[in-house]
């Protein structure tokens, strides 16, 4: 009788591993929908892929690793899958949304941030080891939304473009949500409330634009932005970089 192979997973981690990877995939489902809702005009159900998108992208990494996916399926490079749908969703998908939506002076400028975020998705060291994103993690749909909701103009529009696509290369570091060390869990849960308070913009936009709540929102994004600042100690960052621009 021949022994059992213990190095084998067991059939329930492999079916667990498949459906993290399956949810993982299923973002590039809903990332093609919102493009399908922008043909048609709406892009209202366009924002809302947009927002279940990235709740789908703040909680696949934490499922494998707890499944454990590398080990049990080996073959499968969940980084390059999540990259692909990544890159999908964080970019193609919201400048196609600007571009529909009205938030640039031309279409052509999409270029820009398709060309800086190829550039950043490919660099080996987009995600540092002390589990920061390096340079503007092509957070496009975040910019496409605010766009959008608080109507501001094409020119304010192709400045943030400008802006932020600039910051791609600009090598400081982002906090990873959900490979934080220090307020994981308070930074998880107000992305959480943020997303839910988004999806209610732009479901009632008159109730939620008599109360100010577009505006109020960005306090999520300011955080995000302070406190990368903090963790990812820019100062010293910007200190290392002012010598070599000289």
């Amino acid at each position: 009788m021949t022994a059992p192979d213990i190095a084998t997973p067991a059939p329930q981690r492999k079916i667990l591993a498949w459906s993290v990877h399956l949810f993982t995939a299923s973002g590039g489902v809903f990332g093609a929908l919102a493009l399908v809702a922008i043909a048609r005009g709406d892009l209202a159900f366009a924002g809302i892929m947009m927002l279940l998108t990235m709740a789908i992208d703040s909680v696949d990494g934490a499922m494998a690793r707890a499944v454990g996916v590398s080990e049990v399926l080996p073959k499968v490079d969940g980084r390059r899958l999540d990259d692909i749908i990544d890159f999908v969703n964080f970019v193609i998908v919201p400048v196609v949304f600007m571009a529909a939506a009205g938030s640039l002076t031309h279409w052509f400028f999409i270029a820009l941030p398709v060309l800086a975020s190829s550039y950043g998705f490919s660099q080996l060291d987009a995600k540092t080891e002390d589990n920061f994103f390096l340079g503007f993690p092509s957070y496009w749909n975040v910019l496409a939304l605010y766009l959008w909701i608080l109507d501001l103009s094409p020119g304010a529009g192709d400045a943030w473009l400008l802006t932020l696509s600039i910051a791609v290369f600009i090598p400081l570091k982002y906090i990873y949500p959900s490979k934080m060390q220090v307020l994981r869990i308070s930074t998880c849960a107000g992305g959480l409330v943020w997303t839910l308070v988004m999806v209610w913009m732009i479901a009632s936009p008159d109730a939620a634009a008599a109360i100010y709540a577009p505006e109020i929102s960005l306090v999520y994004p300011a955080y995000y932005i302070a406190l990368s600042m903090w963790l990812g100690r820019w100062h010293e960052q910007i200190a290392q970089l002012l010598p070599s621009a000289r």
